[in-house]
Parts: C-alpha cells; sequence; structure tokens
C-alpha cells in the first residue's frame, strides 16, 4: 500500500499538495521552516484532521481507516515524547506492539520484535532505565524502537535525527534506508539535504504548504530549486566517495 494525495489542504500548514508516494522506498520531505513538513507528516499518519483535498493509503482515505488496523500498518516517529509517568525504556518500546495485542504484551511474538528493536536501535545496553532520564538522543533512539517494534509495512518519521550526535544520524539513516530496501516504505522529514540526498530514493520538496518539487534527489536538488525554496546559494560537487554532496556558501 502507498499514499496518494490530491489537493490535501489542512487549516495550517498546506494548500493544494497533490504526490504519490512509491509502494517501498525511502522517501524524505524536505523544506524550510514554517512549509508544512510536519503538518504533512501528521496527517499521513492519520493524527491530523480533518483535512481537505485526498490523501488516501491503500484503498481508503486515512481518515476513513479504523485507528488500530491503520496503526498495524502505519508507525510514526514523532520529533519528541514526554512521559510523565516512571516507565523504562522496554516498556515505551512494549507500547509499539499496541496494535497487536489482545491482552497482556507477553507473547513470544512481542519479545522477538521488541527485543530486535532494542537491538538495532543500540538501546539494549539501558532497556530497564527510566526513560525520562535518558537524553534527547537516546530518547529519539527509544521511539524508534517503539515504531520498529509495531513492525509496519511503512514508517512515517518527523525529523528522526532530532537529538543525535553525528555517528547515530548516520546509523538511523542506515536502519531507515535497510528497511526501506527490504520491501518497505519508509517517509522521513529532514531538515539536512545532503542526508536525503544520500539515502532517499525520492524527495518531495515544500515551499509555503505546496509541492514546490518532488522526483529523485539528484534531480530536484539542484542548485537553482534550493536557492528558489531555501534561499541560499548552493553547489553541486562530487564529495570524498564520489557522490554528489551540496556545498553551501557561507555568505548566501
Amino acid at each position: 500500500m502507498s499514499f496518494r494525495a490530491a489537493n490535501l489542504a489542512f487549516e495550517y500548514g498546506l494548500s493544494g499538495a497533490t504526490f504519490e508516494l512509491p509502494l517501498a522506498g525511502f522517501v524524505a520531505i524536505a523544506g524550510p521552516n514554517g512549509a508544512g513538513k510536519s503538518t504533512l507528516a501528521g496527517i499521513l499518519a492519520a493524527l491530523r484532521h480533518p483535512y481537505s483535498g485526498s490523501c488516501r493509503y491503500g484503498d481508503r482515505e486515512v481518515r476513513d481507516w479504523p485507528r488500530r488496523d491503520f496503526a498495524r500498518r502505519v508507525g510514526f516517529l514523532p520529533q519528541t515524547l514526554h512521559l510523565e509517568f516512571p516507565f523504562t525504556v522496554e516498556q515505551v518500546v512494549f507500547m509499539g506492539r499496541t496494535p497487536h495485542a489482545e491482552g497482556w504484551f507477553d507473547s513470544p511474538e512481542d519479545r522477538s520484535a521488541v527485543d530486535r528493536a532494542l537491538e538495532i536501535t543500540d538501546t539494549t545496553a539501558f532497556a530497564s532505565r527510566d526513560f525520562r532520564s535518558l537524553s534527547g538522543g537516546e530518547r529519539q533512539r527509544v521511539i524508534l524502537a517503539s515504531a520498529l517494534a509495531q513492525e509496519p509495512e511503512t514508517l512515517v518519521l518527523d525529523e528522526p535525527a532530532t537529538f543525535l550526535d553525528l555517528k547515530h544520524q548516520l546509523a538511523i539513516y542506515h536502519l531507515l534506508s535497510d528497511f526501506a530496501r527490504g520491501g518497505k516504505l519508509v517517509v522521513a522529514v529532514t531538515h539536512d539535504l545532503n542526508l536525503a540526498l544520500t539515502f532517499a530514493d525520492r524527495i518531495l520538496v515544500l515551499n509555503q504548504g505546496q509541492v514546490a518539487a518532488q522526483g529523485a534527489p539528484r534531480e530536484v536538488l539542484t542548485p537553482e530549486m534550493i536557492a528558489r525554496v531555501f534561499s541560499v546559494q548552493a553547489s553541486i560537487h562530487p564529495g570524498p566517495h564520489g557522490a554528489p554532496h551540496i556545498f553551501f556558501e557561507a555568505n548566501s
């Protein structure tokens, strides 16, 4: 399944967005502040409504999906998660199993999914710690682990590299890229155009609530488009390994 939107609008943040996402692959959503990126991610995750126009996932409107059925298919990673109670990291990751649970989270499938999610996000070492005691970067990895434990066919992420150091930024993007290559759809909001250029198969660029450009990152992320949408001057040259890299002018 995938998303198709036509004249999609929200009371703030989006105006007439039309696009179709692939069944699988890594899609980046980019744009300046206030472009509508988080609003769009929220709609795709069935968390922002009512919207006008159409946004379909598979054979029905996002807003018409039964919540539990939709949550089994689409996982969402917010920028932040605030918990007031002393849940351990492991308990937070187990929350990702909620759409699949018929009672307590105690099935072998639940245990296996949680252990696997902790391992691939490098969070096993602090599984017993209070979630509230973690740093911002550690929390972000735990939230991702919870989304992965959900075992969705599609992941929607709002700035998944928020608070992460460089090592874990790259690790998360490699992880998401592997997830996409496994036949899943990853849709990630990002401010880092070079990460999008390196990892994404497709990019959707928003500006003032509208789709300014979409397509393969190497075709979309041109100096002309960057100047028009982001109001900065940039040039694109081969990086250390020959792949294209965007260089921004300091005085732009």
